[in-house]
């Protein structure tokens, strides 16, 4: 392997958090109050150090931090005040569906940029659980984007995936809705737009902390597929990515960061095993429920429109009206309140006619159909 080949791969190697402070697009919220919600995840609670530990005269005017987890609250509450930092910070326990508890934020702080981080994301977990994905990623995205419009903040920007893109999962289908809910309430007043994020290395749940654990334990490096592989992005490229859409100039768009190549997971994974010194097995097991073998960037009716500052690329997406993303919200609230399985495969195959339900979707909708009977 040559130096510039391991160079490559030694960004996988396990580290001590990313430095967060004195990023370029920081100051986009000089003297201005923003909301993160999912504040104490991986990435939120990124955002919130990179937001935090600004220079001086770059800092905002406050941080409010929203989340459901009460661990994850505490633990990036905690790490603000043992920062000692200048910027004060509000931490409020409860999920982006409340729509009572935004307008109180919204009331009270008068949040102007708000970064939406909150979802759920793990692929298998979710295609057992298509109601609550659908409510928490999708209908908790609209209620969210509807309080920035009540709030009068003057940007919204939703954390999405490669995974929306032409999606097998119901991970994909609920972000898919949810770029579709900020594309369409955007507007020059309150612009919105989704940054769509590969992976990112050392999130819970990711390959890599997979791959480092069974390594670290002796067991076999578990890989789907021989031919499986995906786009990385580390944790301070997709923060730097992140807050450039924050300052984005642009409004009712999709974001694309630099990705480089992708990334065949076999292939990390042989490393990561030749890196700790061991011999291992890896043991293919097969794509599991809603996996892809490789991922996707856009659509084929999507327009590459440019690029702005980060670097970030733009692209244009099919914008619904405000009446049919009402109409479709509405359709998704009563199949989700009345546990209709069946029409909710119905209807997300129509909003989202690339999508693809797995089996084990279809298979758990027809119990829970057969339970409410």
């Amino acid at each position: 392997m040559s130096s510039s080949e391991t160079r490559a791969w030694k960004r996988f190697l396990p580290e001590t958090r990313e430095e967060t402070r004195n990023f370029r697009f920081a100051s986009a919220h000089a003297g201005r109050c923003v909301l993160v919600t999912g504040a104490g995840g991986y990435i939120g609670s990124a955002l919130v150090d990179a937001i935090a530990g600004a220079f001086a005269g770059a800092r905002p005017r406050c941080i409010v931090l929203l989340d459901s987890s009460e661990y994850n609250l505490f633990a990036i509450q905690r790490r603000l005040e043992l920062a000692g930092g200048p910027v004060p910070h509000e931490a409020f326990l409860g999920t982006v569906e409340d729509a009572d508890l935004l307008d109180d934020i919204f009331s009270r702080f008068r949040p102007e940029i708000v970064y939406h981080a909150a979802a759920f994301k793990h692929v298998p977990l979710l295609e057992l659980n298509p109601i609550a994905a659908m409510q928490n990623n999708a209908i908790g995205t609209w209620a969210l984007a509807r309080a920035v419009i009540r709030g009068g903040a003057s940007t919204l920007v939703l954390i999405s995936t490669d995974k929306a893109v032409n999606p097998h999962s119901v991970l994909g289908v609920s972000k898919r809705i949810a770029e579709l809910a900020v594309v369409a309430l955007s507007s020059a007043a309150c612009r919105m737009s989704a940054i769509r994020l590969v992976n990112v290395i050392g999130s819970g749940g990711s390959v890599v902390p997979l791959f480092l654990k069974q390594i670290a334990e002796g067991e076999p490096v578990t890989v789907t597929h021989p031919e499986a592989s995906r786009w990385f992005l580390s944790l301070g490229e997709t923060v730097e990515a992140v807050l450039a859409c924050g300052a984005a100039a642009c409004e009712g768009r999709i974001l694309l960061p630099e990705v480089g190549s992708p990334v065949r997971i076999a292939e990390l994974a042989r490393f990561l095993i030749r890196d700790a010194g061991k011999e291992i097995p890896i043991q293919f097991t097969g794509l599991r429920p809603g996996d892809k073998l490789t991922e996707e960037l856009t659509y084929k009716t999507e327009v590459r429109d440019g690029f702005v500052e980060g670097p970030l690329e733009v692209v244009k997406a099919s914008r619904l009206a405000h009446a049919e993303l009402g109409d479709v919200m509405e359709q998704l609230s009563r199949c989700i309140a009345g546990r209709d399985g069946s029409g909710l495969i119905r209807m997300l195959s129509s909003v989202v006619p690339e999508y693809v339900p797995g089996g084990i979707v279809q298979s758990v909708m027809a119990k829970g159909a057969q339970v409410g009977k």
